[in-house]
């Protein structure tokens, strides 16, 4: 693959016309201009995040395109190497981040179909094979297909097809890795069963999406999923319902050859009093829902009363507004890692801000701001590692940036820290 790389351990890039120097940093607030890591900034009442984050390196994909897409693999070991994969163009791409800092090329699935015909991609997803414990990734894009690959084979190993047109997220089930959540253009969400290769499930319809449903997620014990759409609304569906347990239950019996689809249309929550334009991802954090539009904020909401559990209605609870600059473009997504500690949201300049989520009280998160001169084009999606250590950022500009947490005070991004492009 036709890609340049930087890495920590050389602070140089493959290419002969970049003779700059550049230095890389990060920053606190739209007010500071340093990332000083858990040191506090003299004056200032109140302390910075107590994290972190410096640029190690760079990778640049051929394709001519945007990325629209990045995953990391949680499903591996702590002690595994960091993995995760890239969508965009008519690719998707794994990599490994290196112990030096580096990125490294593990494999490229393509599509074959030439010219107009070819895919592109926007989304992918991970799980693994319960047999062998091997990862498998899912991915999709404009022509509605989903294909899953084996890492092991490095082969597409299945196609699903129903949507009529784009699917623009796909989600695996927290608990039934089987599971695949697809979010389509063609507003309906659908549950498919990997192990039988039947559709579970139709969300939408009679009060479902009125436009394009466009992301959507599950809760972490998998009873609930909450998306959004182009119809500015968000809702939430049981998935934890009578009909819908026998539903899972059926679809994944092999020799049921009368399986039939379930079609959900009614969801149990729905509002459109939060977002005023597009809603392009939302993310559970444990009962609180995380959603953005093309508004230049992250709400933090929960559906229903404050103190009550129960899901229904249209009644929801604002406890807090992440604020950004320049995220005014739809198809930009955040990422937070598997705990929900660590959350990241791109712009469409290439700033990147990031919020420590592991405080006692949410309404005090404040960001670290992340960026380097030549990462200039939209941030589509981030990606964080299991452990908070990693971000990854990919860009319109078909590159793809790998920020490491700093470890210690000593390691604090200042004025001396090294050049990292040339």
């Amino acid at each position: 693959m036709g890609s340049r790389a930087v890495d920590d351990s050389s602070g140089e890039v493959a290419s002969d016309d970049d003779t700059s120097s550049l230095h890389s940093f990060s920053t606190i607030s739209s007010n500071d201009t340093k990332a000083v890591g858990k040191r506090k900034r003299k004056g200032s009442s109140k302390p910075p995040p107590k994290i972190g984050y410096v640029l190690k390196s760079s990778v640049t994909e051929d394709h001519g395109k945007s990325l629209f897409g990045v995953r990391f693999n949680d499903h591996l070991k702590d002690d595994s190497p960091k993995i995760f994969a890239t969508a965009g163009s008519n690719r998707v791409t794994v990599y490994e981040c290196c112990p030096s800092g580096a990125i490294k090329v593990i494999c490229i699935f393509a599509d074959p179909s030439p010219g107009p015909h070819a895919e592109e991609f926007f989304t992918c997803a991970w799980s693994f094979d319960k047999e062998t414990g091997r990862p498998i990734l899912a991915a999709a894009g404009e022509k509605g297909v989903i294909r899953v690959f084996s890492l092991a084979t490095r082969k597409c190993i299945k196609n699903y097809i129903g949507h009529g047109t784009a699917i623009n997220e796909l989600q695996f089930h927290p608990l039934l890795t089987d599971v695949l959540m697809s979010v389509s253009k063609d507003y309906s969400i659908r549950l498919w069963n990997m192990r039988s290769d039947k559709l579970i499930a139709v969300l939408g319809g009679v009060d479902g999406h009125r436009s394009e449903a466009i992301s959507a997620d599950f809760s972490r014990d998998g009873r609930w999923i909450v998306s959004g759409g182009m119809d500015h609304s968000l809702k939430i569906w049981d998935i934890g319902s009578e009909l819908m347990k026998g539903a899972l239950w059926d679809s994944a019996k092999l020799n049921n050859k009368h399986y039939k689809t379930v079609q959900v249309n009614f969801p149990v929550f729905s509002t459109r009093d939060i977002h005023r334009n597009y809603v392009d991802c939302v993310r559970w954090i444990g009962d609180f829902v995380a959603s953005k539009a093309c508004e230049n904020e992250i709400v933090l909401w929960k559906p229903g009363k404050i103190n009550s559990s129960e899901i229904k209605g249209s009644q929801i609870s604002k406890l807090h507004v992440l604020t950004v600059a320049d995220c005014e473009l739809w198809y930009i997504r955040f990422g937070l890692n598997v705990n929900n500690k660590v959350l990241a949201l791109g712009n469409q300049f290439g700033k990147t801000y990031v919020w420590d989520l592991d405080i006692d009280n949410l309404m005090e998160a404040k960001h670290v701001l992340l960026s380097h001169p030549k990462c200039n084009t939209a941030v589509r999606q981030t990606a964080i590692s299991r452990d908070g250590s990693v971000i990854i950022c990919v860009c319109d500009d078909q590159t793809i940036w790998r920020w490491d947490k700093i470890k210690d005070e000593d390691d604090s991004v200042n004025d001396d820290s090294p050049d990292l492009l040339r």
